[in-house]
Formats: C-alpha cells, structure tokens, sequence
C-alpha cells in the first residue's frame, strides 16, 4: 500500500500530525507524494448525531450533500469516538488520548470538562502551521483556552449550546459580541455556515498559494431541538410510525448498504436518561417519556409530541447538510474541490438526555421553537443509534459509533467503498 501523506517538512510537533498521516494511509491508499501544495483540509464535526441518522448510513432524514460525499468518498463502519463530547474534541485535535491531555475525568486530578491541556499536547493547527497552512474554526469549541491562542487564524466561536436563535456567548476571533435578541432571523446552524463561506472567501483572495485546514463544528442536532418552523412541517408527518418501526427500517436499510452484519440489538427498555432531572419531567408534562418502551404503549398526545420531537432533529441534520453542501459548492466554485480532503463525523452518539436548561421551556410556544427546550430522549436515541445499544455518555457502540465520511477526489482511488477495519478518533 502507498503511502498518503502531507509534506510536513522538518515540523517540531511531528506527533500531533502523525494519527493524521496513518489514517489517511490507510483511508485512499494513494500517494499525494507529487502534488505540488497539500490538500486543503476540512474537518466536520456534528454534535450527538446517532450512527444511523444520515441517508447514506441508513436514515430516512434527507442529507443528499453528505451522501453525494459519501458516494464519492469513503464510508467507515466501525469508527469509534470517546462517547462525549468534550473528549472526542480533544482527542480529535490532539491526537492524544482524553485522559492523556486531562479532558476526560482522572480521579483527584483537574480534568474532564474543565481540564487543561499540559503545554506537550498542542492542536493540530501548531503542526500544520509549520506545513504552510492557515486553520480557521467555526462553531463550537469546547476545549480549554480559546481557538485563536490554540493556532486559528480566524474563529467564530458560538459557546451558548443553550439557543439556536438567540445565542449569548460568542465570539469572532478573540472579541466578544452582542448577545442576539430573541426572535431575529438568526439561525446557529447558518450563521456557522456562513463564517465559513467568509474565511474561505478571504483565503481564496488573499492567500490562495496556501493550503487551509477549517474546523467546523455544528451545535446540531445537539439539544435544544430547535429549528426554523418551515424545516419542521418538512419532516412533520414522518414520525408517526414510531420509533420501533423507524428502527426497524434503518436496520433494513444499513444491511443493504453493507454497512452492517449481524443481528439487531434488543432495544434496553429499562434504560432512560444516564442522569435524573425530575424537574425537567415535571416541566415538560405527561407527554413526555424517559423511557424506550414500545411505541404502541403511548398514547396519542405522547405520540404526536414524541414524533414532533423527532421532526425537529430530523430538520437540524437536514439544515446542517445544507450548509456542507453550501461550502462544498463554493469551494468547487473556486475550482480547489478536487484537491481538499473532508472529513465529517460525529462527537458521540444521540442523547438519551431529558432536561431542561437555558430559557426553560414554555408549553404554550411552538415546539421547536425559541421558547420551547426539548431534548430527544431515550426512545427516538435508540433509533438514531441503531444498530446499536444505548446512548450518548455509556461506552457501548450507541455512544461511542461514528459515521465516518471521507472524501478526496485527487487521494481517493476506490470511492463509493466502505471501510469496516476498526478506527477511533484519536487517528
């Protein structure tokens, strides 16, 4: 097997890149060794998507961008992230494991969430530096420090995981903005989408010679479940059928796309959220579940509000996918498509979580709406994540199984191909 590689030079931080290297060996089987400028270089990242939420890994939700990456790329079956998301983060642009770096929890040591990294384990943005290349962030962070200190050129950093439409920490480059006034025609997923457009634009104008790196991280389908009304109606009578016959259709359908083999995993009936909130349950009413049990058990209300709660993740992923098909449509615009390298995967996998947090919840407002705060729950997490048991937090493959797309016209000799050697994140 060649190798692919990137012309890294006499780089001092070597090791951050190396996992890079190694996957990307084993991902295209192809040397890039000729090529005069390394491939541009987009890493993006969605927040508690299940393994079989995209049409390409099995989903019914409409993602024709990523499957069209997909079908021209690599799929991998059996990638593995740390479960949660402030790990995977790290690890991702590290290359280092969780614990190693101090993000995920070490006992009587300052870790996990409010872990700092030690100074031997910079980002991946330090060692592409040295490479020539400019690294730009949009979107979550989620990592100690910031992103402008930690190698990025340019950052829009949107920290409130609270609100979709109405964010009130953020930041471009290292200057804190406005909080946004509720109800303007702010949308996180697009405004994400569109600091993304905006440093690519800048690159191709004034620094065209120069390969990129872009982190973009997507606060969806992370909760809240919020997003714009006409996305919502989109998906609004899918879900009726429940969350049974849903996942059984998805195992159906990763069968024949070859991306499974086995047999299909009893849903865990018994497991709800990984944390009790009986306020949040409180709040949010008798219609709301915290448990997987047979769709047929609930009643009609429970059903129409559990099938609207999936009509709005479904509408996240949906307008998440739009937004990569904007990028990857201004960057073939700009005729750089066939030298730039994407990666899309997932920090965990979908959230069993019930609670409510942010502006709480008003059951009077629109679901899905500003004013409403629901999560996903157990019941429709178990069919995100089919095949596979549990959720977003356990170790089990319902938290830590990724899709995994990896698209490269000028590396990428067999596309359309799947990919089922074992993977983690920390490559």
């Amino acid at each position: 097997m060649k190798r692919s590689h990137l012309s890294l030079k006499d780089s001092p931080n070597l090791h951050v890149i190396l996992p890079l290297l190694c996957f990307l060996t084993v991902a295209t089987g192809q040397s890039s060794a000729n090529e005069t400028k390394p491939p541009n270089i987009i890493l993006i990242m969605a927040d508690d998507l299940g393994f079989s939420d995209l049409g390409c890994y099995g989903g019914e939700i409409q993602t024709p961008n990523l499957d069209q990456l997909a079908t021209n790329g690599i799929r991998f079956s059996q990638f593995y992230n740390t479960g949660r998301c402030w790990p995977t983060r790290a690890s991702l642009l590290t290359g280092y494991y969780p614990h190693g770096v101090r993000r995920d929890t070490i006992p009587e040591v300052a870790s996990g969430n409010r872990g700092k990294r030690p100074s031997w384990s910079p980002l991946i943005t330090e060692a592409l530096k040295s490479s020539g290349y400019r690294s730009y962030h949009s979107g979550k962070w989620h990592l100690d420090g910031m992103p402008i200190e930690s190698g990025f050129d340019r950052s829009y950093y949107l920290k409130d995981q609270h609100r979709f439409f109405n964010p009130t920490f953020l930041w471009v480059v290292e200057q804190a903005l406005p909080s946004v006034a509720k109800h303007p025609d702010f949308y996180a997923t697009h405004r994400i989408g569109d600091h993304v457009i905006r440093c690519l634009t800048d690159h191709f104008r004034n620094h065209r010679e120069l390969p990129f790196f872009h982190y973009v991280a997507f606060t969806a389908p992370h909760f809240p479940l919020q997003a714009p009304q006409k996305d919502i109606e989109k998906y609004r009578d899918s879900y009726s059928i429940g969350w049974d016959r849903i996942r059984q259709i998805r195992w159906n359908k990763l069968q024949t796309l070859g991306l499974v083999r086995g047999k299909l995993s009893k849903p865990m009936t018994e497991v709800g959220p990984p944390y009790d909130f009986p306020e949040a349950m409180a709040i949010l009413g008798s219609n709301e579940v915290n448990r997987p049990i047979p769709w047929d058990s609930l009643s009609q209300s429970q059903k129409d509000f559990q099938s609207t709660k999936m009509a709005i993740h479904a509408a996240m992923i949906d307008c998440m996918d739009r937004e990569i098909g904007r990028l990857v449509s201004y960057i073939k615009e700009q005729n750089e498509l066939d030298n730039t390298l994407i990666f899309f995967l997932s920090d965990n996998g979908a959230s069993a979580e019930i609670m409510v947090r942010g502006d709480g919840h008003d059951s009077d407002a629109p679901l899905g709406s500003a004013d409403s705060h629901l999560c996903l729950g157990p019941g429709w997490s178990t069919a995100s994540n089919t095949p596979f048991r549990y959720h977003k937090t356990w170790t089990y493959e319902g938290g830590t199984a990724s899709p995994l797309i990896v698209f490269w016209p000028k590396g990428i000799r067999e596309r359309g191909a799947i990919r089922d050697q074992v993977s983690p994140v920390i490559d």
